[in-house]
């Protein structure tokens, strides 16, 4: 007699909760947003990554395309928000080093999206999309604030107008140096390029501080978080000597001569 194989039960089948698909949907269109410009990927395709059937994709998002990819900006939004958010233990300059490492790894997964996103120019961009991408431009300047000991709300020492400014234009010049290295094809490799952009964030404190009271308080205060090994030490290794070329163009100098 031939003894036959008991069949292994038949999986359970789980519905999933509004909240459990919505999510689901939202992680197939990111993954398919993440390495194709927004306005190339098509609701069929989302409906295929995620195992469902194009009417199911409609019945979440009957908006379509627009709407779906609004929801996914927002939830990368999100993501991105948290590459930023970094507690404060350590010298700042580390912190900082720490949040790019998050940023720029974010950037690599991301890479075609996150190119069209700054970029803008794509159909599905509009003005709910704009406003997501400055929020997180805005919540990044934030954190960035609070790393210098400047933090909004009730109670805080909320930033003067220049060191805002200062921080609000290295966070644009991170995006533009971000866009770039894509198209360099990621080179120089990722942690020098965040070193260099953590020395630009010095660099723009020292500018700004020679001219703003409120920027040389939040360096001195800085200057005196920080080690000899760590990045604000290991630049000033590097610059001084260079400056110190400079003693000529000082007053004093040229009266001397």
């Amino acid at each position: 007699m031939t003894s036959t194989a008991a069949a292994p039960p038949p999986r359970a089948y789980r519905r999933l909760s509004v909240e459990e698909r919505r999510a689901q949907l939202l992680v197939a269109a990111l993954g398919l947003f993440a390495h194709r410009a927004p306005d190339e990927v098509s609701l069929d395709e989302v409906a295929v990554a995620a195992g469902v059937s194009r009417p199911l994709v409609y019945r979440y998002f009957p908006g379509g395309r627009q709407q779906l990819y609004e929801a996914a900006l927002g939830s990368a939004a999100d993501e991105l928000k948290l590459c930023f958010t970094e507690p404060p233990v350590g010298p700042p300059t580390e912190r900082v080093a720490r949040v790019l490492d998050r940023y720029l790894r974010f950037v690599d997964e991301h890479d075609t999206g996150f190119s069209a996103l700054l970029r803008g120019g794509s159909v599905v961009e509009t003005s709910r999309t704009t406003t997501i991408v400055d929020g997180v431009r805005r919540a990044a300047a934030e954190e960035i604030l609070s790393h210098l000991g400047r933090i909004g709300g009730a109670g805080g020492r909320g930033a003067g107008p220049r060191l805002r400014m200062m921080v609000r234009s290295w966070i644009a010049a991170v995006e533009a140096a971000s866009l770039i290295w894509l198209d360099e094809g990621k080179q120089p490799p990722a942690a020098e390029l965040r070193g260099w952009l953590v020395d630009h964030l010095i660099a723009l404190l020292a500018a700004t501080a020679a001219t703003d009271e409120e920027t040389s308080a939040v360096v001195r205060d800085l200057l005196a978080l920080e080690t000899p090994d760590g990045p604000a030490g290991r630049l000033a290794e590097l610059v001084i000597p260079v400056v110190a070329e400079a003693a000529h163009l000082l007053p004093h100098a040229a009266a001397a001569d």
